[in-house]
């Protein structure tokens, strides 16, 4: 049984299910539908225009049907859309069908590495899985065109953030740990696979702009053939570095209606804004120093600033200050 559902300018046609699992006839998550609003959001923020775009793990097709609807006509030239199970398939062609897509549009089913392997150069790839995106790194690196944008998704957030520690060496190559900022660091393991990945195929893949939410990590990245890019970005694993550019266009290009989108992303900017590694988490520092009482987060950001130092609210996590206060100084002010 089906249901009917609208996301963004998208009406479509999903599975009717309790679970949203791999098993379902064809893949669609409601939850992700942030995920979709800022990967249109990014593509509305880039300047480049007529770009051929791959969506290699398309499901139901929603996230091709939101581009071509919601993006200036100018903006795409073409959209290969695929899928390995071939009932998805059937649900993309009848979703096209229902939101009136005939042009542009192209359709595979097959494995989805193969399927971006078979593929000239795309100006986009959306590697958005169930799961860890490693299987499909090294397609889409290869097929990924100078000055393009890739966009990586992992859901597997348990080894990225400490929980199964040797998994995320054996899958990301990097010790993860258990922390107040384990989804910042997280982030940045992902973002340094796949930078390494590029490397050897000499791509430097720039952080355009990135971020966590609820069970996933998602990155959007540029993309520069350059041997001495690819080795200036090795030299800055070790340390951690902030976010990306594209935080501030993002934003002006979010519907300020949409409040949950408009806020997070207004969020990213503000944080982003903020030259400090990590974050501050309240309940962390009140537990670990035994402060009786937890204060609110904007009567703390208010007391850092009046002190001179610059504060935000981070999006990790609603309890997570930025700054550059010392905590010596930060604890004087619980």
């Amino acid at each position: 049984m089906d249901q009917q559902i609208t996301e963004g300018k998208a009406i479509i046609s999903v599975p009717k299910t309790e679970k949203i699992s791999k098993a379902m006839p064809a893949f669609y998550n409601p939850v992700m539908k942030l995920n979709r609003d800022i990967s249109v959001l990014v593509l509305k923020a880039w300047s480049k225009n007529q770009l051929n775009i791959a969506l290699p793990l398309a499901g139901t097709g929603v996230r091709a049907i939101r581009f071509l609807k919601e993006l200036p006509k100018s903006k795409i030239r073409s959209i290969a859309v695929n899928d390995a199970n071939p009932t998805a398939i059937k649900y993309i062609r009848a979703n096209l069908k229902k939101n009136k897509i005939k042009r542009k549009i192209s359709i595979s089913n097959k494995d989805a590495s193969q399927f971006l392997l078979e593929n000239s150069a795309m100006d986009y790839i959306d590697i958005d899985p169930f799961g860890t995106p490693n299987p499909f790194l090294d397609s889409a690196v290869k097929r990924i065109t100078n000055e393009g944008i890739l966009a990586v998704t992992a859901t597997d957030t348990a080894p990225l953030c400490g929980t199964y520690p040797e998994a995320c060496l054996r899958k990301y190559w990097a010790v993860s740990k258990r922390s107040p900022i384990m989804h910042e660091t997280g982030l940045r393991i992902l973002i340094r696979k796949v930078q390494l990945i590029g490397a050897q195929y000499q791509k430097a893949l720039v952080p355009l702009y990135a971020y966590a939410k609820e069970h996933y990590f998602r990155a959007f990245f540029s993309c520069k053939k350059s041997k001495a890019e690819c080795q200036r970005l090795l030299q800055q694993h070790g340390m951690l570095n902030d976010i990306g550019p594209f935080a501030k266009k993002v934003t002006e290009k979010a519907d300020k209606k949409d409040k949950e989108t408009s806020k997070f992303t207004e969020t990213i900017v503000e944080e982003s804004s903020i030259q400090a590694v990590g974050f501050y988490d309240i309940h962390h520092l009140c537990k670990e120093y035994k402060f009786p009482q937890i204060p609110k987060r904007e009567a703390i950001i208010g007391k850092i600033r009046k002190k001179g130092y610059k504060a935000s609210p981070t999006h990790f996590t609603g309890e997570g200050i930025r700054s550059d206060i010392p905590l010596k100084e930060l604890l004087k002010l619980f």
